[in-house]
């Protein structure tokens, strides 16, 4: 791996690059409140899922974090410090010849520099720095990993995604499931597939960690988001995996993570070959218009930046065209929604109302009183945990098992409520 290289000038010390809405103008002054009270995880619990991904040792790292980041503009420069120390941890680690080390620290450097990409909206050379080193961390850690994985490009449109193909441990031959995992806006491949106990690799499934339109590397190789880039990349992942050995060709499932449950039921809806599609922490209101209009004024300069847009009038007759209601009624496989009650960026009666357009059996699983981030309430503390209700539904329907299509509503109980779908 190449010596780190000093930064340019820290995203602490620029202006904001890229697209500025109105709303960030005005409402500045209050995020950077909101921000000193709430901490890091004002919008969402980013610390907690890096955190569950990275593993224990690295809670040192994201209490740090939490303590430190008071304003909008520390959150860069602060996962670039995080990022920094535990890069030399990792390369201490090789020269002593401790590799399980020097693995770990590698992925724990590698998924904080990509988190300190999240606020950059633009490609500019701070931006590339981080993401030059969170690639580079990676590729050392995958040399190191217990299990075999390669980075990959899938051809699309005469550009390419980037992925991950990721074996379950202990693979020696054979043809595996592969889950196509489609993260969101906030995350990237790599934070995709756990450092320990991933959900499906511990299962034994394949996993194609990617990136499509508009996401992190494949925004920067000229792969913006459109609806209609969407409708291809699962195509475009299938096709691939077909051509992998490794792959059992009919037991490819897709699963998506919040604005990955809007382009993972896109990229299903327009590929029959996929076994099933699940999705959680949905984003199916037509135009996002609660994401982009009530919630932090981030969430709509991400998506400017990751669509093109840098007018936001012209932005926002592109945000017309984010309404899957014109697509669901091609998706014809097993589907699962995992969603909370009081989804903030998505209210649920738009995922209710998405669902009696889908042909197909489905289910449709709501947590009483979770945000947008199913978590931190009774019903996900006392009830199934949703990432492994999507693990355990995904294997299901791997066997075959055939169910009913339904709303499960689960209480501050843990209870599970069954309740035809309405």
């Amino acid at each position: 791996m190449d010596q780190m290289t000093t930064a340019p000038a820290s995203a602490q010390e620029q202006d904001h690059p890229g697209p500025v809405t109105a709303r960030w103008k005005t409402e500045r002054d209050r995020l950077d409140a909101e921000i000193a009270e709430r901490g890091v995880d004002w919008d969402q619990p980013r610390s907690i899922y890096w955190n569950a991904a990275c593993g224990p040792e690295a809670g040192a790292d994201f209490a740090a974090i939490r303590a430190r980041v008071r304003r909008y503009a520390d959150f860069a420069p602060t996962f670039e410090a995080v990022a920094r120390r535990r890069e030399a941890r990792a390369a201490a680690a090789d020269a002593a010849g401790d590799l399980i080390t020097s693995r770990d620290n590698h992925y724990m450097a590698a998924l904080h520099w990509g988190a300190a990409q999240w606020p950059i909206h633009a490609d500019d050379e701070v931006n590339r720095f981080y993401h030059r080193r969170k690639r580079d961390c990676f590729r050392r850690y995958a040399e190191l990993a217990d299990h075999r994985m390669e980075q990959v490009t899938i051809p699309f449109e005469g550009h390419h995604l980037p992925a991950w193909f990721h074996l379950p441990p202990g693979y020696t031959g054979g043809q595996v499931p592969t889950v196509i995992a489609v993260p969101g806006m906030d995350s990237f491949k790599e934070a995709t597939v756990a450092l320990y106990g991933d959900r499906f690799l511990s299962r034994g499934y394949a996993v194609l960690a990617m990136e499509g339109p508009g996401q992190y590397e494949a925004r920067m190789l000229g792969v913006p988001m459109t609806v209609e880039g969407w409708t291809r990349a699962g195509t475009a992942c299938v096709d691939w995996l077909l051509h992998r050995p490794e792959v059992d060709p009919d037991r490819i499932v897709l699963s998506g993570i919040s604005f990955g449950s809007f382009a993972g039921t896109l990229a299903a809806a327009y590929e029959p070959r996929l076994r099933a599609c699940a999705v959680m922490n949905v984003c199916h209101q037509p135009g996002w218009k609660s994401a982009f209009g009530k919630a932090s004024p981030t969430y709509k300069m991400r998506f400017m930046y990751m669509s093109g847009h840098t007018d936001e009038a012209e932005f926002d007759r592109f945000a017309r065209s984010l309404d899957l209601s014109a697509h669901v009624d091609r998706l014809a496989m097993p589907y699962l929604v995992a969603a909370g009650e009081r989804d903030e960026l998505s209210p649920i009666e738009h995922t209710r109302k998405l669902l009696r357009s889908v042909p197909g059996p489905k289910r449709f699983v709501v947590y009483q009183d979770s945000r947008h981030s199913i978590g931190g309430v009774p019903s996900t503390n006392l009830g199934p945990f949703a990432p492994t209700l999507v693990a355990d539904w995904i294997s299901a329907r791997l066997r075959g098992e055939e169910f009913t299509s339904e709303e499960w509503y689960i209480d501050a109980s843990g209870k599970v409520t069954p309740s035809a779908l309405n």
